[in-house]
């Protein structure tokens, strides 16, 4: 048998054994990431496996490739809009609180392990970041809903603060090497970094987005390797020029997934199971780099330094460095806590061996400590943080899964496909009841083997999948009605959506959960609109309803044709946003 077939069985089984192990770990709340650095240890040379692994090189090139891959699919999933309120705090933490949280650490590990200032400093910005891998995967798979300032946050620091860990990192064992000589080699070093990062991450997100609506490529499949190679080009440019690649690539990523793309939910699906396989490919390799027993004999000592990263290090941090701009007290406490680290500092911890530090050994054992208690105390608990600092929010409800239409990679609509289970309010009335946005309608019924056409007079029943044909414009309304019902308080967005002027009271009620108060049911849009509003009545004047905001979008002669509603959020919720 030839070596790549025994390693190719390996990393078969491996990855079986990680993604099987992923449903134990949701059931029981650990977190995943825990259990694929349990089974590369298990599969170890200290572990029931015997696998015999401890080349650090080879390490930290995987560790990099699959971190960049991470990145770049937590770039594709930033929204500008969500991001554009938080890139102040974000870049607050992602610089001023990594270098605090080292600082303060660094002191520390120096105090604790009786090493010279220097090289404690060394440790501290090692394990001074958050790591993007165990924060995207804690908030994006695990069902914690945030209020989406935190949660943007968040992301937006754990994505973007790598640059400086590893410019500290680098920096510090110049110093200690002698290649870097003092403080300003060092301050040119990290504007070099940042610089070269930040542009050539943007302008490769431009080009790349432009050569893929520009490209007509023979299948849709490859679309999404072309965005991945605009996204690991991006990287690899600004690494050989000096800049930060980490930093490029999060930036493309956030360029590209922000531009109106061919075949995006084919190219989003394809770097989500790639950064998955990362993931679990990252962390296992980790843990077969580890030894049990040398992690034991640091307990002592790493586990201290834990604690003062944990507890005021990452907390002192966060308060100098966001708390001017306007976040409560419940929240900072929040984002202390969230700083889970994670598979960075260890790669990061591979560069003192790389380097040939005297101390290199301890220094990653003690890291590899630290990481461990991190993702354990604070990803195990982060669920129960948010409940105790109240800021948990309940689970939407589910929405429609698309189905792209990848033969057409440039049209603006999908179709959607929802199923009608029971207690669904939809189930049990007849498509012409049904108060469908302007610019969705229903293509197709399927129930059971058989394919019913849909008329005006077709009942749906419960067991019913549909499948709507949807304009972009209209995907959120028709989210907001189709949802399966959750008997929990929706999250509204003030999004405005259009009616035919002849839908009903009663449509919109039943349809869409909001009461037009004082009007019958069978009263139209159209005579609401001109009963309220008379003469008044002109393209653009609108008369809100309470729950609901209705606004003149079209009309003719002296028929109001389309309606534009916006549902409104209750009240309460409007005086007291998180």
């Amino acid at each position: 048998m030839f070596t790549v077939d025994r390693a190719l069985l390996v990393a078969a089984l491996l990855l079986i054994v990680g993604i099987a192990s992923s449903r134990f770990s949701a059931r029981f709340g650990l977190p995943g990431l825990v259990l694929f650095i349990v089974v590369g240890m298990l599969a170890g040379s200290e572990g029931i496996g015997g696998i015999a692994f401890e080349n650090y090189a080879v390490a930290h090139g995987i560790g990099t490739l699959a971190l960049a891959v991470i990145l770049f699919d937590g770039g594709l999933r930033t929204s500008v809009t969500s991001l554009r309120p938080v890139i102040a705090p974000a870049v607050s933490l992602a610089t001023v609180g990594v270098v605090v949280t080292a600082a303060i650490t660094g002191f520390a590990a120096s105090a604790i392990l009786d090493f010279p200032l220097v090289e404690g400093m060394l440790l501290g910005g090692i394990i001074a970041s958050t790591d993007a891998a165990a924060v995207f995967a804690i908030l994006r798979n695990t069902g914690l809903h945030l209020p989406s300032r935190i949660s943007a946050t968040l992301e937006a620091e754990s994505g973007s603060n790598d640059p400086m860990a590893v410019f500290l990192t680098v920096g510090l064992i110049g110093l200690i090497t002698g290649s870097v000589d003092g403080g300003v080699a060092l301050g040119a070093l990290f504007l070099r970094q940042m610089v070269i990062g930040a542009v050539l991450g943007v302008s490769t997100g431009v080009l790349v987005a432009r050569l893929l609506r520009w490209a007509d490529l023979s299948t849709a499949g490859l679309y999404p390797l072309f965005a991945l190679g605009g996204g690991l080009l991006a990287f690899g440019l600004a690494a050989v020029l000096g800049g930060s690649g980490f930093l490029a690539v999060y930036l493309a990523g956030i360029v590209i997934g922000n531009t109106e793309l061919p075949v995006r939910r084919g190219i989003l699906l394809f770097h989500d199971g790639l950064a998955w396989l990362a993931q679990i490919g990252m962390f296992m390799l980790m843990g077969l780099l580890s030894f049990p027993s040398r992690l034991l004999a640091v307990a002592g000592p790493a586990l201290l330094i834990a604690v003062v990263l944990i507890f005021v290090a990452r907390p002192i941090a966060v308060f100098l460095s966001i708390a001017p701009f306007r976040f409560t007290t419940r929240q900072l406490s929040f984002i202390s806590w969230a700083g889970v680290k994670g598979a960075v500092p260890i790669i990061l911890a591979i560069y003192p061996l790389m380097f040939g530090l005297p101390r290199g050994p301890l220094i990653f054992n003690v890291v590899f400590f630290v990481v461990l208690v991190s993702v354990l105390a604070q990803g195990w608990s982060l669920p129960f943080v948010a409940n105790l600092t109240k800021l948990r929010l309940p689970t939407p409800p589910e929405t429609a899964v698309s189905l792209e239409i990848d033969s057409l990679k440039r049209i603006d609509a999908d179709i959607v496909r929802v199923a009608l289970g029971p207690g669904h309010p939809l189930a049990g009335r007849t498509l012409r009841e049904l108060a469908l946005p302007e610019g969705a309608v229903i293509a197709l019924i399927a129930r059971g083997t058989r394919v019913i056409p849909p008329r005006g007079n077709t009942r749906l029943e419960v067991g019913d999948q549909l499948f709507v044909v949807v304009s972009d414009a209209s995907r959120a309304s028709l989210d907001h009605a189709l949802a399966e019902p959750s008997g929990i308080a929706l999250r509204y967005e003030l999004v405005e959506f259009a009616l035919s002027g002849a839908a009903t009271v009663s449509d919109v009620r039943d349809f869409y959960g909001v009461t037009l108060a004082g009007f019958d049911d069978d009263t139209t849009l159209d005579a609401v609109l001109l009963e309220r509003l008379g003469s008044d009545a002109e393209i653009g004047s609108a008369l809100d309803c309470g729950g609901v905001l209705l606004r003149v979008r079209d009309r003719s002669d002296d028929t109001i044709t389309e309606v534009g509603v916006v549902i409104l959020p209750p009240r309460r919720s409007r005086a007291t946003p998180e």
